[in-house]
């Protein structure tokens, strides 16, 4: 990409105003943070128009900020060394298709940003790169991630900035870099580096929020909670969502550097984007960490809930057995005191031809008799481990 701008004379001197720029601005004692302004809203009556903000910058400094398109193209063709960056978001057709005709966009990158719901990838056609970026940001209530699609113009002399989402909050990155008007005058590459930094930096609270998910859901794994297995599906599909935004910039940040030499990046830039890229790196590691870790959790709760049932089928089958045994204990002793029952029944019917019934020896013998078929069942059930 052509540049420019000035370089600064002194490294020492860059180095001092990238971290500055990327160093968000503490707050004066005693006052708390100024509130963050929320995104445009073309749906909103009261933000008929998604141009967030067009801003035209000579040698690193604001000198105009026009209130529509076509003043700043105009503002832009008057300054022959300025350069424009416009934000939007959630752009209408037309305002898009206004700027492509007017910077010369590739319609294809303009489809794109139209359309959204691509995924992080980084093009360039001719002098102009296109880049889409995935933000993330935590949302401790529902314990979500929640992903805003970011879309990057940058051109020799213009960054547009087109946003489908909350997330990232661009005007802190505005702020940043106006009030280090040196690292402005290295041009619309310093702009793109700054986002990318942005973008990067709002995934340290996202990966903070999953971690702490993570160890709360190992918790509850050991507890026995019966909730938890949704609750570990559920965080599996943010963690894969995510991974799929931070995974691919790894290649492209790689893939900038390698255009290093061809497109005469200043010194500085290179150093903060391998900063970046190092960023990127180590939270794309521990994405990865976080997608193992939870496949882990799930197999390990998989194992206990496993074991649990196994317990209760366990005991379940140990009380069939215990009942099988009473049941088989009362019959014996149903089956026993039923014989004499037989017998007797059998001398109570007062029929007239029974030869016991005159028999001196009738009674003994029927009481014999109950004894014997008493005795004679206990032993057979008492062999048989039924009493």
């Amino acid at each position: 990409m052509a540049e420019r701008r000035a370089r600064p004379a002194s490294k020492s001197a860059r180095g001092s105003v990238w971290r500055r720029a990327l160093t968000p601005p503490a707050p004066p004692a005693g006052r708390p943070p100024a509130p963050r302004p929320g995104p445009a809203d073309p749906e909103r009556p009261d933000r008929a128009a998604s141009v967030v903000q067009a801003v035209l910058y000579e040698d690193g400094v604001r000198v105009a900020a026009p209130a529509s398109l076509a003043e700043t193209y105009r503002a832009l063709r008057e300054a022959p060394s300025g350069m424009a960056w416009i934000g939007l978001a959630r752009p209408t057709e037309g305002e898009l298709l206004s700027l492509a005709a007017e910077f010369d966009l590739h319609p294809l990158a303009v489809e794109d940003a139209m359309e959204a719901h691509q995924r992080p990838k980084l093009e360039r056609y001719g002098d102009t790169l296109f880049v889409v970026l995935r933000a993330a940001r935590y949302l401790d209530a529902p314990e979500e991630v929640d992903f805003g699609e970011l879309h990057v113009f940058v051109g020799p002399d213009f960054v547009i900035t087109v946003r489908h989402g909350a997330a990232p909050d661009l005007s802190a990155v505005r702020r940043r870099m106006e009030e280090t008007p040196e690292l402005l005058r290295l041009g619309p590459e310093a702009v793109l580096y700054a986002i990318l930094d942005a973008v990067v930096d709002d995934y340290v609270p996202v990966v903070a929020g999953v971690q702490n998910d993570i160890d709360e859901i190992e918790t509850e794994v050991f507890r026995g909670d019966p909730e938890v297995s949704r609750r570990i599906y559920e965080l599996s599909r943010e963690v894969v969502e995510f991974q799929r935004a931070t995974r691919p910039l790894v290649g492209m940040l790689h893939g900038l550097m390698a255009g290093f030499t061809k497109y005469e990046t200043d010194d500085e830039l290179q150093s903060y984007l391998r900063d970046v890229a190092d960023h990127v790196t180590h939270t794309s590691e521990r994405v990865d960490g976080f997608r193992q870790a939870l496949t882990d959790i799930l197999t390990v709760n998989a194992t206990l809930v496993t074991q649990q049932q196994n317990a209760e089928m366990r005991a379940l089958a140990e009380a069939g057995f215990e009942q099988n045994e009473e049941i088989k204990k009362i019959s014996s002793w149903a089956a026993i005191l039923f014989a004499p029952t037989l017998v007797g029944t059998v001398y109570g019917m007062n029929f007239t031809h029974m030869p016991e019934l005159h028999w001196v020896f009738g009674y003994p013998f029927a009481i014999a008799l109950m004894g014997l078929v008493c005795v004679s069942l206990y032993v057979i059930f008492k062999r048989r481990d039924w009493l």
